[in-house]
């Protein structure tokens, strides 16, 4: 055996490297401490802290993953780039083994409804971004925020329910775990 295959088998896989990056991000995202207010008073305060069932831990994972990849109306895969129910699509068929499709409406039509502060990380959050109903979505990850594929920035990345954009833009959540 040589000194350069012995090195290759002893460095782990890549996916093992961001495995582990993705549980060390999202356990210090669970450990973080009380949330930020923004604004007035008349802001939304966040909810306590609720633990995600394991499907949702895993979407949520999945979805963190997902950062930095490129967005592209209509796209359905990281390689060709990802809307926003082509990210949700894509995240919750590989990490939670469900088939979910069509736009963010059609989204929200078919998850059980929840009430905001009941949002565990893996449920989805919809927003009108457009003046029309539930025409943007993403996945809530805990403490007030969200990972989602904006076509305004290009990428997918995570954002806040109670930011200045979203706040009042903010339609309804839903679930499809117990």
């Amino acid at each position: 055996m040589t000194l350069h295959s012995a090195s290759r088998r002893s460095t782990p896989p890549r996916f093992l490297i961001w495995q582990c990056l993705l549980v060390t991000l999202a356990l210090g995202l669970a450990g973080c401490g009380s949330p930020a207010r923004h604004g007035s008073s008349a802001d939304y305060s966040a909810p306590p802290p609720v633990s995600a069932s394991p499907r949702g831990q895993e979407v949520t994972l999945f979805a963190l993953g997902l950062m930095e990849t490129g967005y592209q109306f209509g796209g359905k895969h990281p390689q060709a780039g990802l809307d926003c129910s082509g990210m949700v699509s894509y995240v919750y068929g590989q990490a939670a083994g469900m088939r979910l499709s069509g736009s963010a409406a059609d989204l929200a039509r078919s998850g059980r409804p929840i009430e905001r502060d009941a949002l565990r990380p893996g449920d989805l959050v919809f927003f009108n971004t457009r003046n029309q109903p539930f025409s943007h979505v993403g996945i809530y990850i805990g403490d007030m925020r969200f990972v989602h594929a904006p076509g305004s920035k290009g990428k997918v990345r995570i954002d806040r329910l109670d930011s200045r954009y979203f706040q009042p833009r903010y339609e309804a959540a839903r679930t499809y775990f117990d």
